[in-house]
């Protein structure tokens, strides 16, 4: 495991390498509530192995990152600080960057404020849009007063009864290792962050493949405005996935992330 500290608040981000190291980088961001471990265990990382230099980061308050307690901690500038920081330590121009969920939220920031440390931009199950009641939408409406009470226990029971499914054992392992005053003050902040506006999207020049499953409804509509408005953008349906399923199985993803991938090397020569 390496580190990286964001120079603004000393917060330490712990990340991994993997795949080859002359390759070219590209850096793998997971989603609320898990960490860089998805992307071995869901099989991206065996998939790209061959071309690119890996950089899988643990998010601020998840995985083995430091966890602080304050919401405040957790605002969406300090998050991009903190890939830039992994960028540093790791010796990183410039990357082509791939996030779920909250992890592509990020990257929609990232290539707002600095583009050029951007080869492209993947975002799978991703919005650029104020996430203002999402949380709630996408676990169960009542998370907050779950993870006070009764931390990551009582939050995945209450998200088990609301969806009326079982939480596969890998999600679930993810959840419990996390400090829930940590996640709670995450989800507090993030239900505040304003997003991006269309017009600052529109002048986003970053080669961007946008991912969505069908059933997650919300994040397909997104995904498809952002490639109406964004100059260099594409949009790619996942056909029956929801937002929890948009990476797995990995089969019906990784095939048009590499194809992206590829052609985006192409044009650069």
């Amino acid at each position: 495991m390496s580190q990286a500290f964001n120079p603004i608040d000393n917060t330490r981000i712990a990340y991994t390498e993997a795949g080859t190291p002359g390759g070219i980088p590209l850096v793998l961001v997971h989603g609320s509530g898990l960490s860089r471990a998805i992307w071995r265990g869901l099989g991206y990382v065996k998939e790209l192995q061959s071309e690119y230099r890996m950089l899988l980061v643990d998010l601020r308050g998840h995985g083995l990152s430091d966890k602080p307690h304050s919401q405040e901690a957790y605002r969406m500038e300090l998050v991009v600080a903190d890939l830039l920081a992994v960028y540093e330590s790791a010796g990183v121009q410039s990357a082509h960057y791939f996030g779920y969920s909250f992890g592509a939220r990020a990257g929609f920031s990232l290539a707002d404020d600095h583009p050029e440390r951007l080869r492209s931009f993947i975002s799978a199950g991703g919005s650029y849009r104020s996430p203002a009641g999402n949380v709630g939408r996408l676990f169960f409406e009542k998370y907050d007063e779950a993870l006070g009470a009764g931390g990551m226990p009582a939050f995945l029971d209450g998200w088990a009864a609301a969806s009326g499914l079982t939480i596969d054992p890998a999600t679930t392992a993810a959840f419990l290792a996390n400090d829930p005053t940590a996640i709670r003050a995450y989800f507090r902040q993030v239900e505040t962050e304003p997003g991006i506006t269309e017009e600052r999207l529109a002048q986003i020049q970053t080669p961007t493949l946008l991912l969505a499953g069908t059933d997650d409804r919300q994040r397909y509509l997104d995904s498809e405005r952002a490639a109406e408005l964004m100059p260099h953008a594409v949009f790619h349906g996942l056909p029956g996935r929801d937002h929890g399923t948009t990476l797995r199985p990995a089969a019906g993803v990784i095939e048009p992330v590499r194809a992206f991938l590829a052609s985006v090397e192409a044009s650069r020569g």
